[in-house]
C-alpha cells in the first residue's frame, strides 16, 4: 500500500508542467508517455523531452496523483484523486448542528 505525504502532494502540484499533466489526465485517463507529451506540445506549445515529461510523472507518481500501469509493451497513466479527496476532507468542517452558533 503506498502512503502519501501531503507535502508530496503539495510539492507535486506546486509545478505548473506538472498541473498540465494532470489536466491532461482529467480530460482523457490511460495515455501513454508519448500521447501527454504530445498533448503537452500541441495545446501548450510545451516542448520539453520525454525525459523531462517522464520525470514529472515520476514526481505525481510518488505523491500518489498519478497510477501508472503495463499492458503489453505499454505503459499507461492514471489519474488518482484520492489524495487530493484527503488533503480537502481534511480542512471540510461537517455543518453544525442546528441552534449551535
Amino acid at each position: 500500500m503506498l502512503v502519501v505525504v501531503e507535502e508530496d502532494v503539495f510539492k507535486a502540484l506546486a509545478d505548473p508542467t506538472r498541473r498540465r499533466i494532470l489536466d491532461e489526465l482529467v480530460e482523457r485517463d490511460g495515455q501513454t508517455l508519448f500521447e501527454i507529451c504530445a498533448r503537452l506540445v500541441t495545446k501548450y506549445g510545451l516542448g520539453l523531452s520525454r525525459q523531462a515529461i517522464s520525470q514529472h510523472l515520476a514526481v505525481l507518481e510518488s505523491a500518489g496523483l498519478v497510477v501508472s500501469r503495463r499492458q503489453g509493451r505499454y505503459k499507461f497513466h492514471d489519474l488518482n484523486t484520492e489524495p487530493l479527496e484527503h488533503i480537502v476532507t481534511r480542512w471540510l468542517r461537517p455543518d453544525p448542528p442546528e441552534g449551535t452558533p
